[in-house]
């Protein structure tokens, strides 16, 4: 069961929790191959091959393995090995790789993001907690964050508890007294379990759970998880 009165942070998914992550990368892939197509159409051509995309980012998944949790340095130096596969000039890549990582932040949020942040962020310091590379600064939702730990810049990824750890002390707050949200039953809820967090499941799609291991809470929506904390208050 979920115990909101010992909660004294809460740490937060992006992707696939405050937004939907697959619209903002099929459109900054759009962009990207727009750019590409302008400026290195013979790297356009190479990477509208889905094949010859995915040999490509596994060749740098394989021969730089210190990127594995990097997304940003991966996707950059996929598209510097296709520029310079293309006989195209491979200084483009950090043009390019900005064209898509700016259209990657034009997510459009779920309808309950940002009351939630409010409602969060006025009660309790909240950590942005991803595997992504979402900045939420970029996205306009910093001031609602007191810190943001990413895979890319701790080095680890969820479920790793290090970073749950991490997150928990960037606001000094022990793991038992941090709450995390976040829609990934692996990464997130299992993870957080793992570390010893109390744990929200934002199940929006009606997903079955298939682990023994169980979320503290199963919700909806963020606005579930507020009312939760609200009724909680009224308690004597």
């Amino acid at each position: 069961m979920l115990d909101l009165t010992i909660i004294k942070a809460i740490t937060l998914d992006l992707d696939d929790t405050l937004w939907p992550v697959w619209p903002a990368i099929e459109r900054a892939e759009a962009a990207l191959d727009q750019w590409l197509g302008r400026y290195a159409p013979m790297t356009a051509a190479l990477f509208a091959n889905p094949t010859a995309r995915h040999d490509i980012r596994e060749q740098i998944v394989r021969t730089r393995p210190e990127l594995k949790h990097n997304l940003s340095a991966i996707r950059r130096e996929a598209i510097r090995v296709a520029l310079y596969r293309s006989k195209e000039n491979p200084l483009l890549a950090d043009e390019a790789f900005e064209v898509f990582y700016a259209a990657r932040h034009e997510v459009t949020l779920f309808d309950d993001a940002v009351l939630a942040l409010e409602f969060f962020s006025a009660r309790f310091p909240v950590v942005a907690l991803s595997n992504g590379n979402a900045d939420v600064g970029r996205i306009g939702l910093g001031p609602y964050f007191r810190a943001a730990i990413s895979a890319q810049e701790f080095g680890v990824g969820k479920p790793d508890p290090r970073i749950f750890h991490a997150a928990a002390g960037a606001v000094d707050v022990e793991p038992h007294n941090v709450l995390h949200v976040g829609d990934d039953a692996t990464l997130d809820i299992l993870g957080a379990l793992n570390a010893g967090m109390q744990t929200v499941w934002v199940n929006r799609a009606d997903h079955l759970w298939t682990h023994e291991a169980t979320p503290h809470e199963t919700v909806t929506s963020l606005t579930e998880l507020c009312d939760m904390f609200r009724l909680s208050e009224t308690k004597p």
